[in-house]
């Protein structure tokens, strides 16, 4: 299990909800007790990391003698190991192309298996598809944060509190968008609109294009 200790786990916004959810407790309990906040390459917006334990082992919290406490609901990064993956967002190119690369640390011992798979095998294997989805949604929300969409209000200021509140507190944000009635400002197909009330997932999706609405003046979602 050397893979699951002292490592730099970057969280993604699907990580967070499987996350807690799995644990079942609110996004605040596991934002406070499992998270740290940090400066990622994004200079306008924090990253989340994995908290590690505060002990010579560094090691994931979720890591027990029997194996992940979380497995079914592991993050990306755990999922996708040992591979990395990247996309190609070229706008000179119609579509988007992903790209897999091999990682090899000795502590691995998957290497040493028999059984073969090929990138696209082993992302059908880990059901890495959903998340995959998930954070390329994540992708496109990230680069309207590297454009500073908050200039003048400073770091931590109302829309970024906003911006991290739909982000990272789905649960926050349920009752944020229950208050405003923020659901019966758009033309929702139906069935999605119902999904949203008890998926956290789909109210997450929602609120990227609502948050794209905010930020910059469009999205996908259609105005009543």
């Amino acid at each position: 299990m050397s893979c699951c200790k002292n490592v730099e786990m970057f969280l993604f916004p699907y990580d967070i909800l499987r996350l807690k959810n799995s644990l079942r407790v609110d996004s605040v309990t596991f934002l406070n007790k499992y998270v740290n906040i940090v400066r990622g390459n994004n200079p306008y917006f924090p990253s989340l990391m994995m908290k590690l334990v505060d002990d010579d082992t560094k090691a994931c919290p979720f890591l027990s003698e029997k194996g992940c406490l979380v497995y079914q609901d592991r993050p990306s990064s755990c999922r996708t190991y040992p591979l990395e993956r990247a996309v190609d967002r070229n706008p000179d190119i119609k579509g988007t192309y992903e790209y897999y690369f091999l990682t090899d640390h000795p502590y691995c011992l998957g290497h040493n298996e028999s059984k073969i798979f090929t990138a696209q095998k082993w992302v059908r294997n880990q059901q890495i598809d959903t998340f995959n989805v998930m954070n390329d949604l994540w992708a496109e929300i990230e680069s309207i944060f590297l454009s500073n969409p908050w200039k003048g209000e400073g770091s931590g200021g109302p829309k970024q509190q906003l911006a991290f509140m739909v982000c990272y507190n789905i649960d926050a944000f349920r009752s944020f968008a229950d208050e405003h009635c923020l659901q019966d400002m758009f033309r929702l197909e139906k069935g999605w609109k119902k999904r949203m009330q008890t998926d956290d997932a789909e109210l997450l999706k929602f609120g990227f294009q609502w948050l794209k609405l905010f930020l910059t003046g469009r999205s996908n979602l259609v105005p009543r």
